[in-house]
């Protein structure tokens, strides 16, 4: 997990930050894991560098809640397919505050932070090989998977910091890469923008929201 000092926040907020993420890394120890706790930690230290920063308004506590109800919105916590799972009412008793006010500030850091589910900052680790947002990238007017995209390409765009990996590499350590039966799927997509959809949300905590495999299959 990342060292407190490695974020760049603000020596203002920074008081503030440690007794924020204090509260997140307890959560997330205890009930999720040492991913969620790093995602909660990334997202509580940009909510630090805006300005002016809403975490300057409301408690601590709450504030925990709503970036720990983010993270799970943003990887699909409430699926019941994925692990760990918890409901958003599970949630909401086990840090102790009401649904309606989690649910509040969740909705201000999505909207400060600009995030939706499956955003590449914000998605745990293991999740970014099967996260299409991580991937599509445009190349010469087409998007392209880059998953399945030639390794040169693959090559380029991390070395332009695009892709968080080669995924070939990864294939070639698993020991299942397989040479495809034909070329990379290339969709015609002129101007298209690799900044993630900003997708709706609820007003509320809601246990029916899309299933990670919903999500990708639209």
């Amino acid at each position: 997990m990342a060292e407190r000092n490695e974020f760049r926040v603000p020596k203002k907020m920074r008081s503030l930050f440690d007794e924020i993420i204090g509260s997140t890394d307890a959560f997330c120890e205890r009930f999720l894991n040492r991913e969620y706790a790093a995602v909660c930690r990334k997202l509580a230290a940009a909510l630090a560098r805006k300005r002016p920063s809403p975490l300057l308004r409301g408690k601590p506590r709450t504030w925990a809640a709503g970036i720990v109800y983010t993270a799970g919105s943003i990887n699909f916590l409430f699926d019941p397919s994925q692990e760990p799972h918890m409901s958003a009412k599970e949630l909401a008793e086990k840090i102790g505050i009401s649904n309606s006010t989690m649910s509040a500030k969740r909705n201000i850091v999505t909207d400060a932070l600009d995030v939706c589910q499956l955003h590449p900052e914000y998605t745990l680790p293991s999740l970014i090989a099967d996260n299409p947002h991580v991937w599509m990238l445009e190349v010469d007017g087409f998007v392209m998977d880059m998953r399945d995209a030639p390794r040169e390409l693959q090559e380029a765009a991390y070395d332009q910091g695009l892709i968080p990996y080669i995924p070939d590499d990864l294939d070639e350590e698993e020991g299942w890469l397989e040479e495809p039966d034909e070329g990379p799927t290339i969709i015609p997509f002129p101007g298209h923008d690799h900044t993630p959809p900003n997708n709706k949300r609820t007003n509320t905590p809601n246990d029916e929201e899309p299933t990670l495999f919903q999500n990708r299959d639209q």
